[in-house]
């Protein structure tokens, strides 16, 4: 959602877009020229309206979903108690690092909710030191214990 006070408007072309984009992307050599044309889009338009609709937040992320523990690295949900008078600085500081996949508010002592995502299993206790280290927090690590598949689509 856009943090602006003003809603952003979306055409039916952005829409069709979102909706078109989510779960199915071509496999190809030119991925966004074959999303184009089943949109009826040139290939220069597709991407101009998915970064525009990223540098209005409309869209927060583009890209894959990577089960990055069958490629050998690892993933938790991790969170910290953030001061309130320091949220927006913490939440900077955490997002900056490159293992961080999402961040979270949340009205809880725990106030800051990331998902942290490394390439080896050890980089998950190695990003929550340099996190704790960058920001004088302690970061807690919660590793999954089972598995569920979600597919969430959301219609535009």
């Amino acid at each position: 959602m856009n943090d602006r006070a003003e809603a952003v408007m979306l055409d039916a072309t952005d829409r069709a877009i979102i909706n078109a984009l989510q779960g199915e992307f071509p496999l190809c050599e030119r991925p966004y020229a074959a999303a184009a044309e089943t949109l009826g889009l040139s290939e220069d338009e597709l991407l101009a309206r998915l970064q525009r609709m990223l540098d209005e937040k409309v869209l927060t992320r583009f890209g894959p979903m990577f089960q990055i523990e069958r490629m050998g690295g690892a993933f938790c949900l991790a969170a910290l108690a953030a001061p309130e008078s320091r949220y927006d600085e913490v939440a900077a500081q955490v997002n900056a690092f490159a293992a961080v996949a999402h961040n979270y508010r949340r009205e809880h002592a725990l106030n800051m909710w990331f998902v942290l995502a490394t390439e080896k299993p050890e980089g998950i206790a190695e990003t929550a030191a340099a996190i704790e280290a960058a920001t004088g927090l302690a970061v807690r690590c919660f590793p999954k214990q089972r598995e569920y598949f979600v597919e969430m689509r959301l219609k535009a």
